[in-house]
Formats: C-alpha cells, sequence, structure tokens
C-alpha cells in the first residue's frame, strides 16, 4: 500500500482570482508584507499497489484524468509506504 501525497496548483501563466481574494485579507489583517498568494489543492490519496512503480503511474493518470486540468493545472506528488 502506498500513500499519494498530490499538489494541485494553477499554471503561472493562469490568474487566481482566489489568491487575490485570499491576498486581499491577510492585508487587511495587517499582514502587509504578502505581496503573493497562489491558491492550491492538496490530495490525499491510499492505493493498494504492492509496486512503487505501478502506484506512480496509476497516480499520475488519476491526476491525468480527473484530479487535475491539464489546461490550467499542473501536479506534482510523493508516495511513501502506508
Amino acid at each position: 500500500m502506498f500513500l499519494a501525497k498530490i499538489h494541485i496548483r494553477l499554471k503561472p501563466t493562469v490568474n487566481d482570482p482566489q489568491g487575490l481574494t485570499i491576498r486581499g485579507g491577510l492585508r487587511q489583517l495587517g499582514f502587509d508584507s504578502v505581496t503573493s498568494v497562489r491558491a492550491g489543492k492538496f490530495m490525499e490519496v491510499i492505493l493498494e499497489e504492492s509496486d512503487e512503480e505501478l502506484a506512480r503511474a496509476s497516480v499520475a493518470e488519476m491526476c491525468d484524468k480527473l484530479l487535475a486540468n491539464p489546461i490550467i493545472e499542473e501536479y506534482t506528488f510523493e508516495l511513501e509506504p502506508a
């Protein structure tokens, strides 16, 4: 079994209205040093795979097909034994 820790974020060229809103809120709270915020998603997925290579291929396929929108998002992930 493996635990996949998946980070999904907007590509740098894509506008991030959620990040802008968060930045505005932080600045209103007095955090004036905050100049930029990019929002993203974090997911943990447990896979019942015995082979790490198969687990990596499965997670990449999940991200490509459902978890991330490859047109506007990019992803990275880490695997660890679960």
